[in-house]
């Protein structure tokens, strides 16, 4: 068998770097020093004086406010609503020629059952009215759609007292299959107000 021969280790000590200091220009000190009281004596002359000399800032461009054109009408549209087109005719019928605000009112009382809407066929009676029934899906969808017309007509510069109802078309949407092959409930929905003068307002302003 061989011996293996051992490597002697090297233990040499590595000798310490000592950083030597930066030599300093006394006459470069004295320059700093001399700049920085100047500074400062320009400082305290600023400050002493009794008017400083106001900033100019930068002109500020004003905003163009656009102006809308008062208009005499008013259009909301509901794109395929899950709503009869049987209900919402009825409804029709019920709102037109009605102000918005009362539209809302009549229609919120039909969905806490507290009216009925006049319908057609054979339907049973219901209090104070001949025929007729509460189409609640059907007028919450109205109310939103009515809602959306106020704000339209508040835009337009109308006076809601004197706006009414006159148009409302609903009509067939793009009809989804349902399961069985059945078509699902779908309409589209135009509802247009437009602002009405009383004959007489005008009769006595001419006067």
């Amino acid at each position: 068998m061989t011996e293996q021969k051992t490597k002697p280790q090297k233990t040499e000590k590595k000798e310490k770097i000592i950083a030597k200091p930066l030599p300093v220009d006394k006459e470069k000190t004295k320059e700093i020093e001399m700049k920085m009281e100047q500074e400062k004596k320009s400082d305290e002359v600023q400050a002493s004086s009794p008017v400083a000399k106001p900033e100019t800032q930068p002109e500020k461009k004003e905003s163009k406010k656009v102006e809308v054109p008062k208009k005499d009408e008013a259009i909301a549209r509901g794109t395929s609503l899950p709503i009869s087109k049987k209900h919402s005719m009825y409804i029709g019928n019920f709102i037109k020629g009605k102000k918005i605000e009362d539209a809302i009112a009549d229609l919120e009382k039909v969905v806490k059952l507290k009216q009925a809407v006049p319908f057609k066929g054979e339907i049973p009676h219901r209090k104070g009215m001949e025929r007729g029934r509460y189409p609640v899906k059907a007028a919450s969808y109205f109310i939103n759609t009515l809602k959306a017309l106020k704000g339209n007509a508040i835009t337009n510069q109308m006076e809601l007292e004197d706006t009414r109802i006159y148009l409302v078309s609903p009509s067939w949407a793009p009809r989804q299959l349902r399961r069985g092959g059945r078509k699902a409930k779908r309409t589209h929905l135009i509802i247009k107000a437009r602002e009405f003068k009383n004959k007489k307002q005008d009769k006595e302003k001419k006067k």
